[in-house]
């Protein structure tokens, strides 16, 4: 069976299905909006890379969405407080085109990274999380500065679990703790200054999606190729997708790496 954006919108809505949950297809951006009527608030679903990932994993890929929906529009309804909850805070990973606003046009909370990603801050609620806003941030009195400082300390904190892979010569790190912040690992200025003491070539990083952050010890051309394409895969098939692109990592800083098949980068 070949998955299409209708059918697909079929299933959610049938697995979906509580009274107050209204949906709406716009077939030009390809997307799905659910939304809680008691309140206006919801999520919007871009459908491409769901239908990628159930090519890969068929009812697990729909499974996972339906419990992320279920999830956030459950937290939607409950009021979120950050005072207290102090080590549940953590940076986030997203692609610069991502919205800087909640869907109540409340501007969101986030930081400049590079040219093709941004930090965002989100609350972790345990099984889902929430993007903080200026109006929490307002509410409590919080700083920009508190937050980053709080966060920033929290990924350090997390465990990081690492499949080391040899390719063509070439030596790939995938960390995948499966927490929802493995991409976010990326801020971890001590993890990535770990790596870089060890590699014998050079040191390239990708964050194709949310859960992988992939280190790798480019010792040859090739090696180039494979992130490339390793990269755009994983890329198309994320739930959360952040950027097909990678980045050299040089002097603790990262540049965007432009791979032009078979040639070396550019910058």
């Amino acid at each position: 069976m070949k998955m299409t954006s209708r059918k697909l919108v079929e299933i959610l809505k049938e697995k979906l299905t509580k009274p107050q949950w209204q949906f709406e297809f716009d077939r030009k951006k390809d997307s799905l909006r659910i939304e809680d009527s008691t309140t206006n608030k919801g999520v919007t679903l871009s459908l491409p890379g769901i239908i990628a990932k159930w090519e890969t994993s068929k009812e697990k890929a729909i499974d996972e969405v339906v419990y992320y929906v279920k999830e956030a529009l459950i937290v939607m309804n409950e009021k979120q407080e950050l005072t207290g909850k102090e080590k549940s805070i953590f940076p986030v990973i997203r692609s610069t085109s991502f919205p800087t606003e909640s869907n109540d046009g409340i501007p969101l909370c986030f930081s400049e990274h590079t040219a093709e990603t941004r930090i965002y801050y989100a609350l972790d609620l345990g099984n889902t999380y929430r993007l903080i806003d200026e109006k929490m941030m307002e509410k409590e009195n919080w700083t920009s500065d508190q937050l980053k400082e709080v966060s920033s300390f929290n990924i350090r904190s997390l465990k990081t679990s690492v499949k080391e892979d040899n390719v063509a010569g070439n030596i790939f790190y995938f960390l995948n703790a499966n927490d929802g912040y493995d991409a976010s690992r990326i801020l971890n200025e001590s993890l990535l200054q770990s790596f870089e003491e060890k590699v014998e070539g050079k040191m390239a990083v990708a964050v194709p999606h949310q859960d992988v952050l992939i280190i790798v010890d480019v010792r040859n051309n090739t090696g180039y190729d494979i992130l490339a394409q390793l990269t755009m895969s994983f890329f198309a098939s994320g739930t959360v997708p952040i950027t097909a692109l990678s980045f050299l990592y040089e002097n603790k800083k990262l540049e965007p790496v432009f791979i032009l098949g078979k040639n070396k980068p550019q910058k």
